[in-house]
């Protein structure tokens, strides 16, 4: 917390995407992952994390509820792309006071609680969770560089983060940041034993 108790560091899940190349029944953040959605096992992890308060970006279109823990932020701009979704999960973590926001998206259902940890602990201008050396999710964005960032299209952080790779911080973590993209991509974790867990 930082001071008169104003959180330092917000998660915030952006789950406001069309999803398009899922043809199932419904949204894939809806759909059922073991006991869960994909999106509630995504927030049940930033929640269990416990690195500050969890806001959740979406666009109306997902059924899976929300609770009262969470700050919802309906994004009405989400057509403009996924960095319009990151600006206003953002300006959400701004009118809560907080200095930094540990990125994480509504489709990857087995990033740990510990992973949110290890990157929202990480005071760097940019800290994002590597698994087996390879960049994923969640990603820390400390305030000074959000003014860096797009206001439209698919590349939210990822355009900042390849102009200023002298920015990041690497920090290695346990699980995976595998997305649910497809049905198939469904499927094939709804039969694996992984599904149990974050």
């Amino acid at each position: 917390m930082g001071s008169g108790g104003k959180p330092t560091v917000a998660a915030v899940i952006l789950a406001a995407g069309a999803g398009t190349r899922f043809a199932g029944p419904g949204h894939k953040l809806d759909a059922e992952l073991g006991d869960r959605s994909v999106l509630r096992r995504a927030v049940d992890a930033a929640l269990a994390a416990a690195v500050g308060p969890v806001i959740v970006v979406t666009a109306g279109q997902v059924r899976t509820p929300l609770d009262a823990a969470l700050v919802h932020v309906h994004n009405e701009r989400w057509a403009g792309g996924q960095a319009t979704s990151l600006q206003a999960g953002i300006a959400a973590a701004a009118e809560l006071g907080a200095t930094a926001v540990a990125v994480g998206l509504g489709d990857q259902p087995f990033v740990a609680p510990a992973a949110w940890r290890a990157v929202a602990g990480t005071d760097a201008p940019i800290a994002a969770a590597t698994y087996g050396g390879r960049r994923g999710h969640p990603v820390r964005l400390r305030d000074d560089v959000w003014g860096l960032l797009p206001h439209t299209g698919e590349d939210g952080a990822r355009l900042l983060m390849r102009l200023r790779p002298d920015l990041i911080t690497a920090v290695p973590c346990d699980g995976s940041a595998i997305d649910i993209d497809t049905v198939e991509d469904l499927r094939r974790w709804q039969t694996n034993s992984s599904t149990s867990s974050p």
